[in-house]
Order: structure tokens, then C-alpha cells, then sequence
């Protein structure tokens, strides 16, 4: 690894072997203010990167810490770095800039309302709004000014799961003038609805709502969306509760999308229910290629 200086914040040239690229790895990397806690993120470029002189469309990923590498509770990876390998080899995508955020607090940075009812435990929440304005105020300019980028939002994507496919969606309702892509894999739209005694209050009634409409009602502004879930619903709470939960959420987010707001399928609506899929970094690795083909392949460029 080598140390270098870039935008005045300290990086690491790292190189993992990757076909499809190489790495600049901050480890403290603080733009958002003396205020702001510094944090971790992997900036992964493709591997002709300086030998050309090209500008990039650039993918925002949520729990950084899994998406090249084991990470996060049990160790499992979306292993980006090699579906982009395979794709590249293919010409099935555009080449990428993809910059992958550790959380700080995920439970409190990923969600509007609390995942868990205070009368069960205390936990940290809400800090979504916040973390969005990081990304959009902080984050995004620094990565424009640092590397060859497409600052255009509609070559701009943010992407997570769970929690982090709430973060997704949220970020991108919130300030589509930065984001106008997102992919929300097995997200958490049920947080604040069947955590508590909101349990049967319909979507189009929830705060997430009330918060993202007015993005969601412009034609003219709103991201394009990518939503998913997987109908696995045995081997433990994760599936038979959170995916559970994500599956009836998810279906009626995507109706509300579509019918409600005027969205279309296969334009700026996508919508795909994994037969094996479950809520673990596994079965969202398998499902990546699908949604970088679909927001940043050859015949469909955004």
C-alpha cells in the first residue's frame, strides 16, 4: 500500500488484484466539516484509469465494509469488485467509479423512524435526513473535484440494502439534484410500520412518504428507481421476519409507484422478486450484476 494526499485528505493506493480495478482507500476521510466524524470509504476505479483521460458515472454504495470485502456481522461480501470484473470482460456495462461508505451508526444514519419500538429497547434512529446531506453536500462534491467523474445525478446512483436500501431510497427522493438513480435491495420500507403500533398503517400513509412525495411527484426530478426483495422466508428471523416484511412492503411500494405517481416498469421502474433469494449479503451479490446491467449497461445507459 502506498500513502498519498488527495483534496487534502490522506488516502492508501492499494491494488487487490481485481481486473476490473484498483483501490483508493481513505480511512479517515473528513468532508463534511470539523464537526463531522471522520470516516472509511473505498474509492474502487477502473483499472485503465490513469492511462486514459475519461470521465466516469459513479455508484454510491451504503455499508461500505461489505461491499468488496468480508464484512459486516457473519462476514459475507457483495464481492463488487470481481461482478464487475465479469461484466467489464463481457462489455456488459460502462466502466464505473464506485464509492463505498462505512457506516458510522447505521442504525441511526440508515433510518427515518425507529427499526425497533423504544418500549422494547432503546436504539438509535433518525438520522437519515442528516446522513442524506452528507452524501449530497459533503461526499459527492469532494469525489467530483477528487477524480474524473460524471457529476451529472442521472450517471449518479446510490445503492444499499436493508437498511442501507432504505438509506437508498430516501437519499435519492431527498436530493434527486445529486442522485438521481437508486437501488434499494431488500429494503426496509416496514421500518416504523410493522415494528410497533403502526403495524397496519399503509404505506402511502407513513412518513416515508409524507418525506419523499414531493421528489416522487415530479416527472421532471425524480431518480429512477430499483427495488428487490427475496421470497425466502425460512431459516431465522432474518427471512421470516425482516424479509418477510420487506416482500409485503416492497410489492406495495412498487404498486404505489406505478399507480399512484405515475411510474412505469422497465422505464423508470424496475421491480424483481428473487425466487431464492434471502436477506444476507449472498443472495444481494447475486443480484448486483442485474442491477448494474439494468442502470449501466452498454444498450441502456442512463
Amino acid at each position: 500500500m502506498v500513502q498519498f494526499e488527495k483534496g487534502g485528505q490522506i488516502a492508501w493506493f492499494h491494488d487487490e488484484g481485481h481486473a476490473a480495478g484498483f483501490f483508493h482507500t481513505y480511512d479517515r476521510l473528513q468532508v463534511g466539516g470539523d464537526g463531522d466524524a471522520p470516516r472509511k470509504i473505498h474509492v474502487f476505479l477502473p483499472r485503465e484509469y490513469e492511462t486514459v483521460v475519461d470521465e466516469y458515472p459513479v455508484i454510491y454504495m451504503n455499508d461500505g465494509d461489505t461491499a468488496f470485502f468480508r464484512g459486516g456481522a457473519i462476514g459475507q461480501s457483495w464481492w463488487t469488485g470481481e461482478t464487475l470484473g465479469e461484466l467489464y470482460k463481457r462489455n456488459a456495462i460502462a466502466r464505473v467509479i464506485v464509492v463505498a461508505i462505512y457506516a458510522l451508526n447505521r442504525d441511526r444514519e440508515y433510518t427515518h423512524e425507529p427499526a425497533v419500538p423504544r418500549w422494547i429497547r432503546q436504539v438509535d434512529c433518525c438520522g437519515v435526513e442528516e446522513y442524506t446531506q452528507y452524501l449530497a453536500d459533503s461526499l459527492k462534491p469532494f469525489i467530483d473535484r477528487s477524480y474524473r467523474t460524471i457529476p451529472d445525478p442521472r450517471q449518479t446512483t446510490i445503492m444499499g440494502s436493508s437498511h442501507g436500501g432504505l438509506a437508498a431510497f430516501y437519499s435519492a427522493c431527498r436530493r434527486p439534484d445529486a442522485f438521481g438513480n437508486a437501488a434499494a435491495l431488500s429494503p426496509s420500507f416496514w421500518v416504523g410500520l410493522d415494528t410497533g403500533t403502526d403495524t397496519f398503517l399503509p404505506l402511502h400513509k407513513s412518513s416515508l412518504l409524507e418525506l419523499t412525495a414531493p421528489t416522487l411527484r415530479d416527472r421532471d426530478r425524480r431518480p429512477r428507481l430499483w427495488l428487490d426483495w427475496g421470497l425466502r422466508k425460512d431459516e431465522g428471523f432474518h427471512n421470516w421476519f425482516i424479509e418477510n416484511n420487506t416482500v409485503k412492503r416492497g410489492r406495495e411500494m412498487a404498486e404505489l409507484l406505478r399507480e399512484q405517481f405515475g411510474y412505469v416498469l422497465g422505464r423508470d421502474l424496475w421491480t424483481y422478486e428473487d425466487p431464492d433469494g434471502e436477506h444476507s449479503e449472498e443472495s444481494w451479490a447475486r443480484r448486483l450484476p442485474l442491477v448494474l446491467q439494468t442502470l449501466y449497461g452498454n444498450s441502456d445507459r442512463p
